[in-house]
């Protein structure tokens, strides 16, 4: 029996948009491979999931899906892997809406003896690679953008011009990310990408503190207001590690959100030593929906709306 017309043309966008992520994911792969990365892939189902400030793990019967491959890779680093990608699902609980998916395909990468600058050149190399991919033949569509010069701003100078208030102010207000979100993201990223860098401290996560006073080396990319990557220079010391995942803890038991127990092979990796490093995470579907011009992420993934199950 022949599919019905309505099914017929959700079934032609789908192959349409399955086209643009062979030529993307291909794209990225032969992006890592020149420069001599080495591909891995670790565990989807994990028994501790990363522990953040704002994202929630999927459970799955008495272990969880990932919401990152992050403390995976960063053992390989510490078991002396040097340059390491990888691409593949990751899951976060109650995401859901134009721009965020509760499954999606992320994209992370880890340079040893390397900082948040140097990954950066990496992100710019990469998505000026992928555009190119799936650039129209006279070089144009949506990804010419990413050809330009992009603009690089601190956090605190986009808070300045673009926020109701100062970063420093919102920080202690409690009120960064809803700022952030309302107030500067829309600004961002309008005719190139944009980067911004230097996050307050208290918004570091992984990130290793910065020469500049409560501030640590991180960056994030944007493209018509939306987040693409987030970089920066890991941390290596365990204790300073460990403060951080307390922090999470103390803000996620005050919103009464999920707690997780400390991933202890990923500290123990940490204790045996992780050298200097930098890394990456980019969201594919969102770069991809970037690169096509596409009105919601569920229009680039593989199957999107009904067709998922």
């Amino acid at each position: 029996m022949s599919a019905k017309p309505d099914e017929r043309t959700r079934l032609r966008s789908t192959l349409s948009g399955l086209r643009h992520r062979h030529r993307l994911r291909r794209a990225i792969h032969d992006f890592f491979s020149d420069r001599g990365f080495l591909e891995v892939e670790t565990p989807v189902r994990v028994s501790v999931p990363a522990l953040e400030d704002f994202i929630d793990a999927e459970p799955a019967g008495t272990a969880y899906l990932r919401t990152s491959p992050e403390l995976h890779m960063k053992r390989l680093l510490a078991a002396g892997a040097a340059r390491i990608y990888q691409m593949g699902p990751v899951f976060r609980r109650g995401e859901l809406g134009r721009r965020h998916l509760p499954e999606f395909t992320m994209l992370e990468w880890y340079r040893c003896d390397a900082g948040y600058e140097d990954v950066l050149d990496d992100a710019v190399a990469l998505m000026r690679a992928c555009a190119a991919a799936l650039a129209d033949r006279d070089g144009g569509g949506p990804g010419a953008k990413v050809q330009a010069p992009w603009e690089i701003l601190t956090v605190e100078t986009a808070f300045a011009r673009y926020a109701r208030c100062g970063l420093d102010e919102a920080v202690a207000s409690g009120v960064f990310e809803q700022v952030l979100v309302d107030d500067v993201e829309p600004c961002l990223g309008r005719d190139r990408p944009t980067v911004l860098k230097d996050y307050p401290l208290a918004c570091g996560g992984f990130a290793r503190r910065a020469a500049v006073p409560d501030r640590v080396e991180r960056w994030e990319v944007y493209l018509s207001g939306l987040e693409l990557a987030n970089g920066c220079s890991e941390i290596t010391d365990p204790d300073e590690q460990l403060a951080r995942f307390r922090h999470s803890a103390a803000l996620r038991r005050a919103e009464g959100r999920p707690l997780y127990p400390l991933d202890q092979a990923f500290v123990a990796a940490l204790r045996a030593g992780l050298p200097p490093c930098a890394g990456v995470a980019v969201g594919v579907d969102r770069l991809l929906m970037s690169l096509t011009a596409a009105a919601t992420i569920a229009d680039v993934v593989a199957f999107p709306g009904s067709l998922r199950y």
